[in-house]
């Protein structure tokens, strides 16, 4: 098999057994056809992922859903139809864990990056795991990453020491956003505002004043990384707009060299600052508006490769990051529940199944609408086998996402998986097995008798549990999951790295530097370490996780 040595999932090998005989003559003849493109065009494959906040499945990519709801996407659509939707691609529920999860093919939870993180998080992704952009500077590409990293405020967990050449984005996610008058009235992030203010009855000079945030990093590889902008409003509503001019002059120097690419832009898409005017669309709100603008964008990426004579060499993924912010938005925002139950948070389909898009031509054949099962992981390892670098994706730990080339190259029911483990936070939610879903955690009484088992077919919105028809299928569900826990145990979970944060930046400011020097200076002081929270890992009952509501 062309995965090699890789380590995936136990219930993995089950489905390889059953199959394995005709994946490698599938495997032959992919692998043959590969060979066949790049000695064609001169080098592996081009990639593009692009992947964006909150967006429910059937907002983007079916027509008469887009006229309900007020906006739409052509060029999205025209992926769509030059290329595949996937009606089955599953994520994890909320932006850290997702993004964690497609940068390194592997379950968050299995490296401490579970829950969402805040400032001033003093951690992030460690510099043991090995993302998508290791693995393909390693076969020769250039690597990049744009906009909203949202995995860590520490130097070991930067782009540009996570195997991008080179990177602008944000440690973390839409906080600046909220510091203005609108996201104070509004008190979507409480405190965020309120805390910048001077206040004669606040003892503790430092306390929740966040004036030594950092909102956005440039960084190169092995050279610097400095602060861009400031601690502000205007700073986040301007990197994405820069975000796209470096996206197309990365594109441009490596299409010029003939230097194969790999290239990440994950835009902040959505402020908790009212959309800018004049207003775009019917929907008027914040996503329609964001979607629109980054919708455009994808066209002019789209015309220039074709323009450069690299587009059936380059393969585009765009698809969102989780499902909407359904529990308690801002107004103006627009978030809205469409096929599915559920929001951001939910491991309820309307939070990790969302709206996907893959467009390669010449490569993949147009207007495919696939239904097998992918999960955000198999991007790492799908991507690792286009760039002919599998054997340089680690064999020391769990790879959760499966090799889906065929799925891209061959279409409909050619996927590898027929599962998917949804976690919620470092909790084990759900599993889906095939049109099949059941929910481990808010299941009501603890006798057995209350599973709530789900056909996704039939009943979509999981709103009716299928008791009866599906009980005498539990132990099936619990033997599935306990060859999951055992698998885990034979390979532990890592913790997130821990460390000062925003330390090594070239010009930092006087306010980040005293972070770290504040604590420093504090030790010998007080009857504590100050610094001993560094490398505590909270208990999970107390981490910031939005859990499903309502699920009985």
């Amino acid at each position: 098999m062309t995965r090699g040595n890789i380590v995936h999932d136990a219930e993995y090998y089950l489905v390889e057994e059953q199959n394995g005989a005709a994946w490698n003559e599938e495997d032959q003849e992919l692998d043959g056809r590969l060979a066949d493109l790049r000695e064609k065009h001169g080098t592996p494959p081009n990639i593009i992922h692009i992947m964006w906040d909150d967006t429910a499945f059937g907002d983007i990519g079916i027509e008469a859903l887009a006229a309900v709801r007020g906006f739409d996407t052509p060029n999205l659509d025209r992926m769509r139809d030059e290329g595949i939707m996937f009606t089955r691609m599953y994520t994890e529920p909320a932006c850290t864990p997702s993004r964690g999860a497609v940068i390194t093919g592997r379950h968050p939870t299995r490296f401490g990056m579970g829950s969402v993180d805040w400032p001033l998080i003093f951690g992030g992704i460690s510099g043991e795991e090995v993302t998508t952009a290791n693995v393909l500077s390693d076969a020769g590409y250039a690597t990049a990453f744009y906009s909203k990293w949202h995995l860590g405020d520490i130097p070991e967990s930067y782009p540009h020491n996570q195997g991008f050449d080179e990177a602008l984005f944000l440690p973390y996610n839409q906080v600046g956003s909220v510091w203005n008058a609108e996201g104070d009235a509004l008190n979507v992030a409480p405190g965020s505002a309120h805390a910048r203010k001077d206040n004669a009855h606040e003892i503790d000079e430092h306390g929740l004043r966040g004036d030594g945030f950092v909102m956005t990093l440039d960084g190169k590889k092995g050279e610097f990384t400095r602060e861009w902008g400031g601690p502000d409003p205007q700073t986040y509503m301007a990197v994405d707009g820069e975000s796209e001019k470096r996206l197309i002059d990365f594109v441009d120097r490596n299409a010029a060299a003939e230097k194969p690419f790999f290239a990440t832009y994950w835009p902040n898409l959505l402020s908790f600052i009212a959309p800018p005017q004049p207003i775009q669309t019917l929907h008027g709100a914040g996503i329609a508006e964001a979607l629109h603008r980054l919708d455009a964008f994808i066209g002019q990426l789209m015309d220039h490769l074709v323009e450069l004579g690299i587009a059936e060499n380059t393969l585009i993924v765009c698809m969102a990051d989780n499902g909407p912010m359904i529990h308690n938005p801002p107004g103006y925002i627009g978030w809205a529940e469409t096929i599915f139950r559920g929001g951001k948070g939910d491991f309820l389909e309307g939070g990790v199944r969302v709206p996907a898009f893959a467009w390669w031509p010449g490569t993949i054949e147009p207007g495919q609408i696939v239904n097998d099962i992918i999960h955000e992981t198999d991007l790492f390892t799908t991507f690792a086998r286009l760039g002919g670098a599998l054997d340089n994706v680690p064999t020391d730990r769990v790879i959760d996402g499966i090799d889906q080339t065929p799925m891209l190259m061959n279409g409909d029911a050619h996927g590898r998986r027929d599962w998917v483990f949804i976690y919620s936070g470092d909790d084990l939610g759900a599993t889906v097995k095939g049109r099949y879903k059941r929910h481990w955690i808010h299941e009501g009484a603890d006798t057995g008798t209350a599973a709530a088992f789900y056909d996704l077919i039939t009943d979509p919105r999981e709103s009716s549990p299928k008791l009866v028809p599906l009980i005498w299928q539990s132990g099936q569900w619990d033997r599935m999951l306990k060859r999951h826990l055992i698998w885990m145990e034979k390979y532990p979970n890592r913790p997130k790295a821990r460390g000062i944060p925003f330390t090594g930046i070239d010009n930092a400011r006087p306010e980040t530097l005293a972070i770290g020097e504040r604590l420093q200076e504090l030790r010998g002081q007080v009857p504590f370490d100050p610094l001993e929270f560094v490398d505590f890992e909270l208990p999970d009952k107390y981490k910031l996780t939005m859990k499903v509501e309502g699920v009985d």
